[in-house]
C-alpha cells in the first residue's frame, strides 16, 4: 500500500476524534491583536504535573523557552550561547568546575528577588528528580553569595554548558514538589493565569522582565493533538497550529505555511544481542533479539532500505535523509560512503552469513529460524506509524518480514530493548552520543536500547569529555561513526516542523533558533509581531 494513503487514512480517523475534542474544548472567536491563540507540539501536550521545570517543563533536549521560568543561558539563531540570567561563567581547565555570575535585578513573579540560592536549590531539585536534564554529571550546586553559582561535577564533562540552558529557575522558598506545577512562580517573560486542564493554558506578559519585552501580552494555547489543530485553523480559531507534514501542502485562506528544519531524527533501533534471557537489572527487562543479533540483517537493512522513498513518503518530502543519526546541521556530524535502496546487494549480504528461502515464502530463514521480527510505534505518532509500515513493506524484498505494532509507551517499554523501535532523537548537546551508543548505560531507561557494547566507542566518549568543547565535536563524531559501524540502528531521516501561520503574523522566520527533538517555536517569541490587527476579527 502507498505510504501517502496510510498516513491518510491514519489522520483521516485521528482528525474526526480531534475536531470533536475540539468543539468540546471550545474556542474563543475574537481577540485583540497583542494576543495570540495557538496550539504547538512543544507546549501542546498537557504537561502531567503542570508547568514545573524540576518534572522537565520546557525541557525538550538541550533547552527550548519555557517561557515562565528564566534559565542561566539561552541558545541564538547560530545555536551559540548566550547569557539570559548569567553575566558570565567560567570553567576550570579539567572541566569539573563551572561557576556562573549572574543578574542582581531579577525578580520572581511573587515580588521576591531571585538569587544564586535559587539557582543552586533548582539544580540541585532537577538532578534528584531527574526528569528534565540530564544531570549525571553533577555533583552539586552550591551559591557563594547572592550572584555566585558553583557547579561541581564528579567527573570531567565539557557538555555541561549545554545544561545551562536546560533547566528552569524556581524559588527555594515557595517550590512545593506537590503543588509549584499548577500554580507556578518564575522569572520568565510570561506568567501563568489560567490552566483549564484538559482545554488550554493562558499566559499573560510579566511586567518585571528583565529582557527583551514581547509584543503579545497574552497567549493562550490549546490542547489539540496535530489534526484537531488543522481543524482549527480551517474554522479561523487560532493563529498558529503545528500540523503534520501531510497536511503542509495545503492551503487555507489566511494563512501561510512555515517551514523549520530540525534536527529531530527518527531511527529504528535494531537489537545488537542476541536473546538469552539475560536481564536488565534495573528495568528487569530481558534484552536482545536472535535475529537483528546477526549483524548480517542489520547491515541488509542498512544497504536495502531506500530512505529517499521513505521520507518522500512517510515524511511528505518534508525532511532530509539521515544514514547515521546525526543532523547535519550539528558540528560532530559527517557523511556515511555507503549507498542505500541496494536490494540485490543486501540479498548477498544475508546469503553470505547464511540466510536462505529454504521453504519458498519469500523470507530468508537460518537454522530453521526465520529472519522475523517486530517493529514497535507510539500509535499517537502518525509519521512514526508510516515510518513501521514502509520499512516492513520494503524489507520484504530482500527477504525480511517484520511486523509493525503500535501501542502506547506503556506498550512499548517492555520490549523496548528485544525488538525493534521507531526512535526520535536530536540534541544540540553532543552527549546525546553518550545516551545513544555508550555500554555503561546500556538499558537505563530509554539509553542505548539496542544494547550496543563496543569498548572502542566508550573510550571515544570518555576522550571527548575531556576536550575543550568545541574541539571534542570531531572526538564525537569518531564516537558516532565507529557505533554505526555496528549498524545498531535503522536510521531514517530528519523532519521538518510545519505550521500553519495567519497571515496577520511575523514570527521572523530568521531569528528561529534550532529545532532540536520536540521542536521550539517559542525560542524567539521576543521578535514576533502583528503586522495586521485588522485580521483578528474573524480569529
Amino acid at each position: 500500500m502507498d505510504t501517502k494513503i496510510i498516513i491518510g487514512a491514519v489522520i483521516a480517523v485521528i482528525a474526526i476524534i480531534g475536531i470533536g475534542a475540539f468543539a468540546l474544548g471550545g474556542g474563543n472567536t475574537q481577540h485583540a491583536p497583542d494576543e495570540l491563540v495557538t496550539c504547538v507540539a512543544a507546549h501542546g501536550e498537557e504537561p502531567e504535573f503542570g508547568f514545573d521545570p524540576m518534572h522537565g517543563w520546557g525541557y525538550h533536549d538541550s533547552g527550548t523557552e519555557p517561557l515562565i521560568q528564566s534559565t542561566l543561558l539561552k541558545r541564538d539563531v547560530n545555536n551559540n550561547f548566550v547569557n539570559d540570567l548569567a553575566t558570565n561563567y567560567t570553567i576550570s581547565s579539567d572541566y569539573k568546575e563551572y561557576t556562573v555570575n549572574i543578574r542582581d535585578d531579577v525578580k520572581f513573579t511573587d515580588g521576591n528577588k531571585l538569587t544564586a540560592k535559587d539557582v543552586a536549590f533548582s539544580y540541585n531539585k532537577a538532578k534528584e528528580l531527574g526528569e528534565g536534564a540530564d544531570l549525571t554529571s553533577m555533583k552539586e550546586a552550591k551559591a557563594e553569595g547572592d550572584n555566585k553559582v558553583v557547579f561541581t561535577l564528579n567527573k570531567s564533562d565539557s557538555t555541561f554548558i549545554n545544561k545551562l540552558t536546560d533547566v528552569g529557575i524556581v524559588p527555594e522558598a515557595n517550590y512545593k514538589e506537590d503543588s509549584y506545577g499548577q500554580h507556578p512562580i518564575g522569572s520568565g517573560p510570561y506568567k501563568l493565569v489560567q490552566w483549564d486542564k484538559g482545554q488550554q493554558f493562558i499566559l499573560e506578559k510579566n511586567p518585571d522582565y528583565y529582557g527583551k519585552e514581547p509584543y503579545f501580552k497574552k497567549i493562550t494555547n490549546l490542547f489539540l493533538d496535530p489534526d484537531a489543530a488543522y481543524a482549527a485553523v480551517k474554522k479561523g480559531t487560532v493563529d498558529i497550529a503545528e500540523v503534520p507534514v501531510a497536511y503542509a501542502n495545503e492551503t487555507v485562506k489566511g494563512y501561510h505555511m512555515e517551514y523549520f528544519d530540525s534536527i529531530d531524527v527518527r531511527g529504528i533501533s535494531l537489537p545488537t544481542q542476541n536473546n538469552t534471557g539475560k536481564i536488565i537489572s534495573k528495568d528487569n527487562l530481558t534484552y536482545g533479539n536472535n535475529v537483528t543479533g546477526d549483524p548480517a540483517v542489520r547491515e541488509a537493512l542498512n544497504m536495502g532500505i531506500n530512505r529517499t522513498k521513505l521520507v518522500q513518503g512517510t515524511l511528505n518530502g518534508f525532511g532530509n535523509v539521515s544514514y547515521n543519526g546525526v543532523a547535519s546541521q550539528l558540528p560532530w556530524a559527517y557523511q556515511s560512503t555507503f549507498t542505500d535502496g541496494n536490494v540485490s546487494q543486501a540479498k548477498q549480504i544475508l546469503a553470505n552469513a547464511g540466510w536462505k528461502d529454504t521453504n519458498g515464502d519469500g523470507i530468508v530463514d537460518k537454522n530453521g529460524k526465520p529472519a522475523s521480527f517486530s517493529i514497535y510505534y507510539n500509535s499517537k505518532a502518525t509519521e512514526r506509524q508510516a515510518i513501521a509500515v514502509a520499512v516492513a513493506e520494503q524489507a520484504k524484498e530482500i527477504g525480511i518480514d517484520i511486523k509493525p505494532v503500535g501501542g502506547s509507551w506503556d506498550d512499548i517499554d517492555p520490549v523496548k530493548f528485544q525488538e525493534g523501535v521507531v526512535w526520535g532523537f536530536g540534541s544540540a548537546d553532543p552527549y546525546e552520543i553518550e545516551h545513544q551508543y555508550d555500554s555503561r548505560v546500556a538499558g537505563e531507561g530509554y539509553d542505548n536500547p539496542e544494547i550496543l557494547n563496543d569498548s572502542a566507542v566508550d573510550t571515544l566518549i570518555d576522550q571527548a569529555m575531556t576536550q575543550d568543547l568545541n574541539s571534542s565535536y570531531s572526538t564525537w563524531s569518531q564516537a558516532a561513526q565507529k557505533a554505526n559501524s555496528n549498524y545498531p540502528f535503522l536510521w531514517i531521516g530528519t523532519m521538518d516542523y510545519t505550521y500553519f501561520v495567519s497571515d496577520s503574523l511575523n514570527i521572523s522566520n530568521s531569528t528561529h533558533l534550532i529545532y532540536p527533538h520536540g521542536g521550539d517555536i517559542w525560542g524567539n517569541i521576543y521578535d514576533w509581531k502583528r503586522i495586521d490587527t485588522n485580521s483578528t476579527k474573524n480569529k
